[in-house]
């Protein structure tokens, strides 16, 4: 099967604390994408309203593309896309983009699962909402929905200081076999579903967020207790959320973790790896993939856990704030004053 045509480009995307310590870049299409009016600052809460820009962008006749891109680029006014109507090679490419038989199956496809997006609406309205009581700097007012016409596992949600951007394309991987030309793994495919959208914009905006040190390079526990924030706030701010939810995990990934997490932390404990910063040494334990090497039939990212954990008594100890939480850069600090203890 011949690959879609992929117009992505990247643009810079602030999402600097995920696994790998460099800064992460979206993909954004240079176009499309919806643009999410929100009204969560409110109470009582509101729904977000989410305008599906892709549908306009692939229900446009190819000839009237250039005027509906330029009425509506004030709407669209964003670092996160590229739009460039009045440039004719861009508008080429563009059209043989939304004209392409894959990339309209995979429209089709992801038309048909999230509509209106009525519960992502009133999920994302509520977990806003709960996030700007929790730190009122973070306040996210437009949302956008785009097609990528390619699968990046990290480049799901991406952000900027008050802007979303969702790629729909990678939540419907179980739902076609257009993409299987890029041998997807299974362990990603599973992790490319709908209930997950809403935990990984929480996880989005809080990497956006968090403090990395800049002095020194990233060790395990840096790793470990910067995920752990973002899954903590995810958490606050989606507490309907179940665990394996929150941590991605299958339920029996979950009950593993929940088993067998002294059994994990000695493991850290006695390989002296904690403070290791040689990330060709660690990246098994953090890194998406069917499970740790480490253990036997294990869960994957075994260290988030750990983290996610060690975050929540250190709040639960210090009564600090999220935003205080999110500036701390001292994971050792945070570690000690956790008392952290596996069950």
């Amino acid at each position: 099967m011949r690959k879609t045509l992929n117009l992505n480009v990247l643009l810079p995307r602030p999402d600097t604390v995920r696994r790998r310590h460099t800064p992460l870049w979206l993909p954004a299409l240079l176009i499309l994408l919806t643009a999410l009016t929100s009204s969560c600052k409110q109470t009582p809460v509101e729904a977000v309203q989410i305008h599906r820009f892709d549908k306009v962008l692939f229900d446009t006749p190819p000839n009237q593309l250039p005027q509906t891109l330029a009425q509506r680029h004030a709407e669209f006014n964003t670092d996160l896309i590229n739009l460039q109507p009045d440039n004719p090679d861009f508008m080429a490419l563009l059209v043989g983009f939304v004209q392409d038989p894959t990339m309209r199956d995979i429209y089709r496809i992801a038309d048909s699962l999230f509509g209106d997006m009525k519960p992502e609406a009133e999920g994302l309205g509520a977990a806003l909402s709960r996030a700007e009581e929790l730190c009122p700097t973070i306040r996210y007012d437009k949302v956008y929905t785009f097609l990528s016409g390619t699968f990046d596992y990290d480049m799901r949600v991406g952000c900027n200081s008050h802007e979303l951007i969702i790629s729909l394309d990678q939540y419907i991987l179980p739902y076609t076999e257009r993409y299987n030309y890029f041998n997807n793994p299974l362990y990603l495919v599973l992790q490319s579903r709908r209930q997950y959208l809403l935990t990984d914009c929480m996880t989005a905006i809080a990497r956006q967020h968090i403090a990395i040190p800049a002095d020194r390079e990233m060790s395990l526990l840096d790793y470990m207790i910067s995920e752990g924030k973002a899954i903590y706030f995810a958490q606050q701010t989606l507490p309907q959320a179940p665990d394996s939810i929150l941590l991605r995990y299958t339920a029996q990934q979950a009950e593993w973790m929940e088993r067998n997490e002294e059994n994990v932390w000695t493991y850290l404990l006695q390989s002296k790896i904690l403070y290791e910063t040689d990330y060709m040494r660690f990246h098994n334990l953090i890194d998406d993939a069917p499970k740790t090497n480490a253990f036997r039939d294990s869960s994957p990212r075994t260290t988030d856990y750990i983290g996610w954990h060690i975050v929540s008594r250190y709040m639960k100890n210090t009564g600090i704030t999220i935003q205080q939480l999110f500036e701390e850069t001292d994971a050792q600090k945070i570690l000690t004053q956790s008392n952290y203890r596996p069950k």
